[in-house]
C-alpha cells in the first residue's frame, strides 16, 4: 500500500466519522428548541422582539431615552 492510497483512505474514514458526528449533533433532541426558534424567525414581526427583548425596550438606552 503506497502513501497516497493510505492518505486517501484515512481522509475518507475521517470524513465519514465527521459527517456522522454532525448528523448526530443536528438531530439530537437538545438542539430542537434552537432550531425551532430559527425556523420561526422569518415569520416574526419586526415589532415582536429584537434578540429576545421586546422591541419597545430594545431601542432604548439604559437611561430610558429612545435612540435614533
Amino acid at each position: 500500500m503506497d502513501i497516497v492510497s493510505l492518505i486517501g483512505s484515512t481522509t475518507t474514514v475521517v470524513s465519514v466519522v465527521v459527517f456522522a458526528a454532525i448528523v448526530v449533533w443536528a438531530w439530537g433532541s437538545g438542539r430542537k428548541p434552537a432550531f425551532d426558534e430559527a425556523a420561526n424567525a422569518p415569520f416574526a414581526l419586526p415589532d415582536d422582539t429584537v434578540g429576545g427583548v421586546p422591541a419597545s425596550r430594545a431601542n432604548k438606552n439604559p437611561s430610558g431615552e429612545r435612540q435614533s
